[in-house]
């Protein structure tokens, strides 16, 4: 794993830990990016870049001049209520594992066009950490795309899809599958991104 994709991923964790452990609310205020830079000895940037991504998900939000906030957007409340609603059919829970793998062809094929040298490596890190489990590794390869769209309401999407996910099936896909979608961007292929998606089995 690069030493960016590092910095990236501890940022990422230390809020999560802290908005767990300090039961916040929305409205609720982050650490600033100074405490976070001191925490993870990581700089300022590198801080700032985790944070828009968290932002471009609709998890936290910043106000000029005030700080990081929790935001009102909070996916899992959605799912607290609909849950025992949605997904209640065999039907339903396969509708949906289809439509979120549509989403995510459709970020890796956006992500496409805003994909650098450097990016390719976050990726391929997230892949390569042995810190986390299969599913872990899949949220992070994809909130990554997701961030590289810059496209907040596919990013929401998205998001609240992989809430439900959780209560239904296994996330991830096999690690073949991340390591060729890698390779694809490398070798500037676009054409085939839509294929490899189309080889993924169906789900259950």
């Amino acid at each position: 794993m690069s030493p960016k994709q590092k910095v990236y991923q501890g940022v990422l964790q230390e809020l999560r830990k802290y908005i767990d452990n300090h039961d916040l609310q929305p409205g609720d205020k982050l650490p600033s990016e100074r405490e976070l830079s001191e925490k993870l000895h990581a700089g300022r940037s590198s801080v700032r870049e985790a944070l828009r991504a968290m932002e471009l998900l609709g998890l936290i939000e910043t106000r000029h001049g005030e700080g990081t906030f929790l935001s009102q957007y909070r996916p899992y409340h959605s799912v607290e209520v609909l849950s025992s609603f949605i997904l209640q059919g065999a039907n339903t829970k396969n509708d949906l594992l289809f439509a979120k793998k549509i989403i995510e062809k459709e970020a890796a094929r956006i992500a496409y066009d805003h994909m650098t040298e450097d990016d390719i490596k976050e990726l391929d890190g997230i892949i390569q950490d042995k810190t986390l489990n299969n599913n872990e590794k899949h949220v992070a390869f994809f909130q990554y795309l997701f961030y590289k769209t810059d496209n907040l309401l596919l990013a929401r999407v998205w998001q609240l899809m992989d809430e439900f996910s959780y209560t239904i099936s296994s996330l991830s896909y096999n690690r073949s599958f991340y390591l060729e979608l890698i390779k694809l961007y490398q070798s500037h292929n676009y054409g085939d991104i839509e294929e490899l998606f189309d080889t993924l089995p169906a789900r259950k």
